[in-house]
């Protein structure tokens, strides 16, 4: 078979097209002769940093900026090993990976490739006060907690949705979560760049430091028997949804005050993270908006 004729390239290089006369076999390009196909947005991937003085750059200067760092899985560099630890200094997701992975997202890399955010999250520590006061202040708030929200359209659709139905502040996990990338950004149609986001370095800590100050804290789940409809939520409330297989993480079930359902069907599944929120947060927004 010649594949000199294929109509579809599919964004490859042009080096795909040539055949070895020999024997008419496709020669395999080489990694730097390879273009990615861009044409679906759906690819896009995150903005990747490669490189020992510049990942470090980042890690110093916008550590909120960076999602996860990847090393070199058993470099036995000893600046690597430095920059791992200032990473988790940080509080950033590291993960130990192949050089084959490292070299997907950028080259050269020198064994390490930061995957950012596409745009800087917040510190809690900057805005901890604003909601640590709004009971005493009898100031109206409404926090919302995603976890374990793997899928970047699902976590773009609760931005969106977050935005739209009043949530002062989007809390997330440092780890366990899809980053902030090109796709959450394109599906939030906006919002990203207007909601406050935050990725505290222990989110069960500041979870039971609003709840201290007043906070009332509702979960999202469907193992209870306490409707949604109906429900009365307080002026300061924090309203959490985990991920669609995972539900509420342990740690953050504990400190609920309810646990409230959803109505559904039997034959259905679940919702996932984004609905769910939604249906959730339009019950408490549809007297305050």
């Amino acid at each position: 078979m010649n594949f000199k004729e294929a109509p579809h390239s599919f964004g490859r290089s042009s080096h795909f097209e040539k055949t070895n006369r020999r024997d008419q076999f496709v020669r395999r390009p080489r990694a730097e002769e390879v273009s990615v196909a861009m044409s679906d947005s759906e690819t896009t991937p995150q903005v990747a940093v490669g490189g020992m003085k510049e990942v470090e750059e980042l890690i110093t200067k916008e550590p909120y900026k960076v999602h996860r760092v990847l090393f070199l899985h058993q470099s036995k560099n000893p600046h690597l090993y430095t920059l791992q630890k200032l990473a988790r200094k940080n509080h950033i997701h590291v993960q130990q990976v192949e050089a084959r992975i490292l070299d997907s997202y950028a080259r050269p890399n020198q064994g390490i490739v930061a995957l950012c955010n596409e745009k800087s999250l917040l510190a809690w520590e900057d805005i901890a006060e604003e909601f640590l006061t709004a009971k005493e202040k009898d100031v109206q708030k409404i926090i919302a907690v995603g976890t374990n929200i793997e899928d970047p359209r699902n976590l773009g659709a609760c931005i969106r949705s977050s935005l739209a139905l009043g949530v002062d502040l989007l809390l997330i996990p440092a780890k366990g979560m899809c980053g902030i990338t090109p796709t959450v950004a394109r599906t939030s149609a906006g919002a990203l760049e207007k909601l406050r986001i935050c990725r505290p370095n222990n989110l069960e800590a500041v979870i039971a430091e609003l709840k201290n100050a007043g906070f009332q804290i509702i979960g999202l789940d469907a193992a209870t028997d306490t409707n949604l409809a109906g429900f009365e939520f307080e002026k300061q409330v924090l309203i959490a949804v985990g991920g669609e297989d995972q539900g509420l993480p342990p740690f953050i079930r504990k400190q609920c005050d309810a646990i409230v359902r959803i109505p559904m069907m039997p034959d259905a599944h679940s919702y996932n993270a984004s609905v769910a929120l939604s249906l959730g947060l339009y019950e408490i927004s549809r007297t305050r908006i």
